[in-house]
């Protein structure tokens, strides 16, 4: 069994968050993070493999530093690792990030494709079932469990205040909650081993089926107005009122507001 996961680096916003002029972030000058969705993918895969066998591979796009969260993820378990990397696929929205995606997994063989469910740089939760889409493949989006049952899936999915449990064929696609699970850590040995591990670096030439059109920033449908880091609040308005009054001030507010 193969199972692919797409994993990102994203900015850790403990340090901040800077944006190139155009809109975009600076990733470069930012400190980063596996996402965590992904890593509750990762650690699904791995389990998978601990439980039935199965060949993890973990794929990214992003700038050469994200061979950091590749390393890692070999140092958790995967067997595999896989970059793309080129400077024409800069600034893509999640078209064109899903379009690189599945034109660098049309070279592999795969069962299962898991991604997490959004990336916290973004948030859009769009990028894996666009993948799917893209390679014609069923998706599973929110899983809270994930078992294999012969050449199957049976998915926990997450929905509102209950839950689905889907049952699909392999191959397909699944985007997994940071709910998940619980990740393991890197071991010592891991970590020794995937300083030793060759990363697998693919450019827009290793990409399979798909058209410059469509991908990067010229490639990205989506269009910035205005970027910002976090806009400080105001102090609010502060009161001094016994108990009873506050009880019938937050009322009159929760009313007002509609909250009540």
């Amino acid at each position: 069994m193969n199972i692919v996961v797409c994993i990102k680096q994203v900015p850790d916003t403990k340090g901040g968050v800077k944006f190139n002029a155009d809109g975009t972030l600076d990733r470069a000058a930012m400190l980063a993070i596996m996402n965590p969705d992904d890593k509750a993918g990762l650690e699904a895969a791995l389990r998978i493999k601990d439980q039935n066998g199965a060949k993890v591979t973990v794929l990214t796009m992003g700038l050469p530093k994200a061979d950091a969260v590749l390393r890692e993820a070999m140092a958790m378990g995967a067997d595999d690792a896989i970059l793309v990397t080129d400077r024409v696929l800069g600034g893509a929205d999640t078209w064109a990030t899903s379009t690189t995606i599945a034109g660098a997994l049309r070279n592999l063989d795969y069962d299962l494709i898991i991604t997490g469910r959004q990336a916290i740089d973004g948030d859009t939760a769009q990028v894996g079932p666009q993948i799917a889409e893209h390679l014609g493949l069923p998706v599973i989006s929110y899983a809270e469990n994930i078992k294999v049952e012969g050449d199957s899936v049976i998915v926990k999915r997450q929905y509102e205040d209950r839950y689905h449990e889907v049952k699909a064929k392999m191959p397909c696609l699944i985007t997994a909650l940071s709910e998940l699970n619980e990740p393991r850590y890197m071991t010592p040995g891991g970590i020794f081993d995937a300083c030793d591990k060759e990363v697998t670096v693919w450019g827009r030439a290793d990409l399979k089926d798909v058209d410059d059109s469509n991908l990067g920033l010229k490639g990205s449908p989506t269009k910035i107005a205005k970027a910002s880091d976090k806009v400080p609040k105001g102090a609010g308005e502060k009161v001094n009122l016994d108990p009873a009054e506050s009880v019938a001030y937050l009322i009159g507010k929760f009313k007002e507001k509609h909250i009540i």
